[in-house]
């Protein structure tokens, strides 16, 4: 608690970074746990070592107080974030079979994949090896650190499922809750179900994609050799797509793909596609 206090403090202390925050446009890829995009609170709340109602009262006088009334709005401010996670809970309280798809009356049916390559498929996620560096850069902060920024896991969430490996949002949400240090029921398979377009979010054709979305906050890759040190030989234009380097540069850089580092699992054009046709029928069979 003491802990939690004093980071809830020294966040709350920066009035004018609260009065902007807008969760949306933080960033994800920041490897320095002293210079993180947002508050990293969540264990605390999580584990009942900080009240999420003191946070919020504290939270509102900051915000009040702001120069001309001039602060951020939920959803995308500070104060949305603990709506959000009281939205997940009242979800859950009134949802029967509210972390599986099965038996979910809020949750589409979708036919994901679950024969022996998809298994090998969730295992190579898992163990941050589908060979496309911002998915396994993060995997690698997950395992390493328990946390990850909430667009990272966005990324990874849309990647396993409807984005590129055709996972079960199920399988994934298994993971978060071994690894995840602020892993929490409710707000687990609620942002599971959302990220596979299951429930609450429908525009499945929005795709992350893993090589253009990271180059928005890190065009350097400074996040993914910082986690994927075999990548630090590579020059931004090939960090988020290593196999397209010529092999002459894969050497000098000492890493030649498909040998040092997985080559990619999955084409991420020609999966994207296929999903989302998927996708298409899915919705069509839930609407028929």
């Amino acid at each position: 608690e003491t802990r939690a206090l004093a980071q809830m403090d020294n966040y709350l202390s920066r009035a004018a970074w609260v009065a902007a925050f807008e969760k949306p446009k933080t960033d994800p890829a920041v490897a320095d746990p002293d210079l993180r995009s947002t508050t990293v609170l969540s264990p605390y709340l999580k584990f009942g070592c900080l009240s999420a109602r003191r946070f919020y009262l504290e939270l509102r006088k900051v915000s009040q107080a702001a120069p001309g009334g001039r602060y951020s709005k939920p959803p995308v401010s500070l104060e949305g974030q603990l709506l959000w996670r009281e939205f997940y809970y009242a979800c859950a309280a009134a949802t029967p079979n509210y972390c599986k798809m099965e038996g979910n009356p809020i949750c589409r049916q979708i036919p994901w994949g679950s024969d022996a390559e998809h298994e090998e498929r969730l295992k190579a996620w898992k163990e941050a090896r589908t060979g496309y560096p911002w998915i396994d850069a993060v995997m690698t902060q997950l395992r390493l650190e328990g946390h990850m920024h909430h667009l990272a896991r966005h990324s990874v969430a849309c990647f396993l499922t409807r984005g590129d490996l055709w996972v079960s949002w199920e399988r994934g949400m298994e993971v978060f809750d071994e690894l995840l240090l602020d892993a929490d029921p409710a707000l687990n398979a609620g942002n599971w179900m959302w990220l596979s377009a299951s429930c609450f979010f429908h525009q499945y054709f929005r795709v992350y994609s893993p090589i253009s979305f990271p180059k928005q906050y890190d065009p350097e890759g400074r996040f993914v050799k910082h986690y994927l040190p075999v990548l630090k030989g590579f020059p931004k234009q090939y960090i988020y797509e290593p196999w397209k380097a010529p092999l002459s540069l894969q050497q000098k850089a000492g890493c030649v793909i498909g040998k040092d580092y997985p080559a990619p699992i999955v084409d991420h054009d020609k999966a994207r596609e296929a999903n989302l046709a998927r996708m298409a029928a899915a919705y069509q069979a839930h609407r028929d």
